[in-house]
């Protein structure tokens, strides 16, 4: 049923929005638009996590997982891009981060693994257009749907400094599936372009 009202919720705000044409409203529309997917996108991740059912998840999942960490994890752990990995049933809990992973997002390994990725990840509250939560879901998705690589569009997603207050980060993220058992979120951190091109775009806009 909560699922249900979660995807009713989406495809009723959609409608609104499409109808809508005062600026304002669209706006207001699209930030309930927005919360719904994000709402039905941790509602999903909790009940199936990356597949289309937990039923799924059991059929497919196969091998000894232990083993297949042990042969990637030197690799892991030494890659200077940050990773990490995810397992992807229920709950989608984090399996492991590098370090390299732990510094850009101001995380430790004993704090984050055996947790819920959006738990420890989620939308910034105070930005009512966030989608992060969302267009990752949507692409952990699509990952375990084709087996392929998905690599998203640039995406903004605020992360909290170790303070607990969000900061702006932009990214380039790319999801890869490994042996049907876990998947590998690798992200590329483009804040600074994108601070610095925002920067510029508004100069030339004063001129």
């Amino acid at each position: 049923m909560q699922r249900f009202i979660c995807e009713q919720n989406v495809a009723h705000f959609q409608k609104l929005l499409n109808e809508a044409t005062d600026p304002a409203l669209r706006r207001t529309l699209q930030a309930l638009l927005l919360s719904a997917r994000r709402d039905l996108a941790l509602l999903e991740s909790t009940l199936s996590g990356a597949e289309e059912s937990p039923l799924e998840a059991r059929r497919r999942r196969h091998g000894d997982t232990q083993s297949i960490k042990q042969q990637f994890q030197p690799a892991f752990e030494a890659s200077s891009p940050p990773y990490m990995l995810l397992d992807l049933n229920p709950g989608l809990r984090i399996v492991d981060i590098n370090d390299a992973y732990a510094q850009a997002t101001f995380t430790r390994r004993s704090d984050v693994v055996g947790r819920s990725l959006f738990d420890i990840f989620p939308d910034n509250p105070d930005d009512a257009l966030a989608d992060g939560v969302s267009n990752l879901y949507a692409s952990l998705r699509t990952v375990v749907k084709t087996g392929q690589p998905h690599a998203m569009a640039v995406q903004r997603y605020d992360i909290r400094d170790p303070d607990g207050k969000f900061v702006e980060r932009h990214s380039q993220p790319i999801n890869s599936p490994i042996h049907d058992n876990y998947l590998l979120h690798h992200v590329e951190d483009v804040t600074a372009e994108i601070l610095s091109s925002t920067k510029r775009q508004a100069t030339t806009a004063r001129e």
